[in-house]
Parts: C-alpha cells; sequence; structure tokens
C-alpha cells in the first residue's frame, strides 16, 4: 500500500491556499482568500491571526452568528445521542423541528418533508407540483437562483455561467420577468414594473403555456442572487390571485429570503401571501446541511409513501440544532433586533447614496440589503463593486456581491448584530467608499 504523504504543517493563508490547490477542485469559487481558522459570533479568524466581521454569514446561513451556545450544546448533546438513521427508523429531532417548523410557516395545517440543501428541496418542490397537478410545466422568474441540480438549475437564471455548457435542461421550464423596478424596461415605479411583468405572464399564457399544462409557479419572494430586488407590494397578491385563478400552485423559494432575514420568519408574510409549497433551507440549522418543503396536508397527504426520499435529508444532529435555532429566535427576540438594526442601515445606506454618485440604489428588508453600484450612464459597475468589497476585507469586513451584472452589494451580518458591530462595519464601509468612489 502506498504510504500517506505527511506534509509540514501549514503556518500562513498562502501556505493552506498552495495546498488546497494540489487537492481541491478549483470549480468551487470563493469569494475571499481567508482562510479561517475559527470564527465566534459575527467574527471570522484565520490563521494569520486576523480579525474580520462577517457580513456574509456563509450566505444566509450563520444568521445567530457563530458557535451561539445554545446552538452548540444542542448539537454536542444530539451527537452523544445519536448521529444518523436514514429511513431505517424514526427520530424524535426530525419530529419536534417538524412541528415547530409547520406552525412558524405560513398557513393553518401544514406537513414537512426534510432534505439537505435548498437546491434538494426546489427539486423535491417540483417533483410534489407535478405529482399533485398532473401537469408538466413549471414557470420561474428572470434572476432567479433555485440551485445547480439538474431541474433547479433549469429554474436558475441570474448568471450565464452558472448554465454554460449544461443543456439540455429539464424540459417544460419557462421564464418570466420578475418585477425590478430600479431597471424596469417600460419606466420606473411600481405600476409600470407590475403592468410590464404581468402583461409579459398574460401574453405567455395565451400565446406558449397553456394554464392548464403549468403545474407551479416558483418565485423567491425577494430576489436573492438576483440582486436583493424587493418587488412592489402588490406582486405577491397579484401572483396569488393569478395562480387561484388557473389552479396553479405557488412555490415561494424562502432558501435565502426566510427564516428571519427580512424582519419576518419569511418573507412573504410581508406581502399578506400563503404559498401552497415553500422551501426552506441555509439558516434553518445554523450551519448544518438541513433543508424543507413545507406544503399544505392537501398537497403532502397525496404523496405517497416512498414517492421521495432523502438519504441524509432530517440528520438528528441538523435537527436537533434546528430546534435550538427556533429557541433562540424566540428566546433572545431576533426578529425585533432585524427590525432595528435593518432601518438604522438602510437609513445611513440612503443618506450615504445622496453623496456618491456611483450608488444607483439602496434597497431591502430587514437585514437583506442590496446596494447596487453604477457608471454615470446608469449601466452596471462591476468594477466599482470590487474595488469597494478589497479595500473593505483589507479592513476587515466581509462583504458579498450579487446581481445578474455582478453590481448589487450584498450585505448578509448575523441577525443578532449588535449596534457595536453594526458602527464597526459601518465605519468601514463608508470609508471604503470615500476611498474609492469619492
Amino acid at each position: 500500500m502506498k504510504a500517506v504523504q505527511r506534509l509540514p504543517k501549514p503556518s500562513s493563508n498562502q501556505d493552506w491556499l498552495a495546498r488546497e490547490r494540489e487537492a481541491l477542485a478549483s470549480v468551487l469559487y470563493r469569494y475571499t482568500p481567508i482562510v479561517v481558522d475559527h470564527a465566534q459570533g459575527s467574527y471570522l479568524y484565520d490563521v494569520d491571526g486576523h480579525r474580520y466581521l462577517d457580513f456574509a454569514s456563509g450566505i444566509a446561513v450563520t444568521n445567530l452568528g457563530h458557535g451561539h451556545p445554545a446552538v452548540r450544546k444542542a448539537a454536542h448533546d444530539q451527537i452523544d445521542r445519536l448521529f444518523h438513521t436514514s429511513v431505517v427508523a424514526h427520530h424524535q429531532p426530525a419530529i419536534q423541528l417538524a412541528e415547530r417548523l409547520a406552525a412558524a410557516a405560513p398557513g393553518k395545517d401544514n406537513r414537512v418533508f426534510f432534505g439537505n440543501s435548498g437546491a434538494e428541496a426546489v427539486e423535491g418542490a417540483i417533483k410534489l407540483a407535478r405529482y399533485v397537478t398532473g401537469r408538466p410545466v413549471i414557470i420561474g422568474f428572470q434572476g432567479a437562483f433555485h440551485g445547480r441540480t439538474y431541474g433547479a438549475l433549469s429554474l436558475t437564471s441570474s448568471k450565464w455561467y452558472y448554465r454554460e455548457r449544461y443543456e439540455p435542461f429539464l424540459p417544460g421550464i419557462y421564464h418570466a420577468p420578475y418585477p425590478y423596478a430600479y431597471r424596469n424596461p417600460t419606466g420606473p415605479g411600481d405600476e409600470a414594473t407590475l403592468s410590464y411583468v404581468f402583461d409579459y405572464i398574460d401574453e405567455m399564457l395565451d400565446t406558449r403555456v397553456p394554464p392548464r399544462n403549468v403545474a407551479a409557479f416558483i418565485v423567491e419572494p425577494v430576489l436573492g442572487e438576483g440582486g436583493y430586488v424587493v418587488p412592489p407590494a402588490d406582486f405577491l397578491p397579484r401572483l396569488r390571485a393569478l395562480c387561484d385563478r388557473h389552479q396553479i400552485l405557488l412555490i415561494a423559494d424562502e432558501v435565502q429570503c426566510g427564516y428571519g432575514r427580512t424582519g419576518k420568519m419569511f418573507a412573504c408574510e410581508h406581502f399578506g401571501v400563503v404559498p401552497d409549497i415553500m422551501t426552506v433551507a441555509k439558516s434553518i440549522a445554523s450551519g448544518l446541511p438541513l433543508s424543507a418543503i413545507v406544503a399544505d396536508a392537501r398537497l403532502m397527504d397525496q404523496w405517497q409513501p416512498a414517492a421521495h426520499g432523502s438519504t441524509f435529508g432530517g440528520n438528528p444532529v441538523a435537527c436537533a440544532v434546528g430546534v435550538a435555532t427556533l429557541d433562540v429566535f424566540e428566546r433572545e427576540k431576533v426578529l425585533e433586533n432585524v427590525e432595528v438594526r435593518g432601518r438604522e442601515l438602510m437609513r445611513r445606506l440612503q443618506e450615504l447614496q445622496r453623496r456618491v454618485p456611483g450608488i444607483g440604489d439602496v434597497r431591502g428588508l430587514g437585514l437583506m440589503i442590496g446596494v447596487e453600484l453604477v457608471k454615470p450612464d446608469g449601466k452596471p459597475d462591476h468594477d466599482l463593486l470590487d474595488k469597494v468589497r478589497k479595500v473593505s476585507l483589507d479592513s476587515g469586513l466581509v462583504l458579498l456581491s450579487c446581481g445578474t451584472h455582478d453590481n448589487v452589494l450584498r450585505l448578509v451580518p448575523p441577525l443578532n448584530l449588535s449596534a457595536d458591530e453594526l458602527e464597526e462595519a459601518w465605519e468601514i464601509l463608508q470609508g471604503a467608499f470615500q476611498e474609492v468612489a469619492a
């Protein structure tokens, strides 16, 4: 047997990155060159000893920060009891979390199916919608991100390179424009935006896709990867009414915008809409792999045993952490903190927008905030965004980008962000803008 090569212990970011290049596939993109040694609360610490305020949260995953004591304790306690059963047996944490999640979600009689990731939840939602309706077509929205597995990727349209060289995709998939008022092609304002979107949908249903063929619309209540776009208030109610008129299901993808990110437990609650099916993931287990499909019992009860499954979905440790996560939300009044910090951050950003011509739009709900950067002619400015992110990172603040042209600064701090941490982030961020956009 070939002896395992023992390499010297790397001592720096650069040492580790060199070692990574020899072992890991480069296809996995990373936003920063940081090699994290440990994390605590709202901070990441790299192997060189540098500290970074984390305004990425693992892309809206560590919503309670890193290493929350109640989350750690729940994981440790469950590890001592049970790691895994798969579909061999039942276990208590999955039942407990399903009860809590069904009660927290919009609607009155929900059932839950657990998976591992947002993409897996979307795949299951597609299958459920087709299974119960007997219809083939799913309609998504331009700019959406639903995942990278084949069904989910067929619906994803936020970046061209996610789809390049992977066709053909799932048949029966169509896209309509997302209501993006800042870049609406027929003019600014909510009414013009909604008219453009629903005229497009009406024309689609009149000429290309018979409504009786459509199983579901799938929509992000707040667009995530596509630019952190908050739709006009009437969008989801009108879409809900359209679906009801044609007996089409409405799937809300709450993978990024759900679980308190917008100041309500689920983003669709801002608009008074109850979806038929909802996908949840990312922050549901504070960093452990877990996702869920939540749907009305009238649909879930039609999904016959063994019609769908998952080997690792609903893992006992992840589910125990999921229960602890909901406990922390209630005990520490996390949603109230999101409202307060979100309003303050939006106020400061809007004031900064008045001083910095390169900020075209500031938008968001709660602590899901996008800052769109533009050139003098209004075109997307990806270069400016890169400069702001680099200067911020050099000063100890981790920021992400998003948007179809990668020109939107994505602010995704922990939901239990403190006032002092917000102040620290703000000093770095406004200093970055002063340095590169003055």
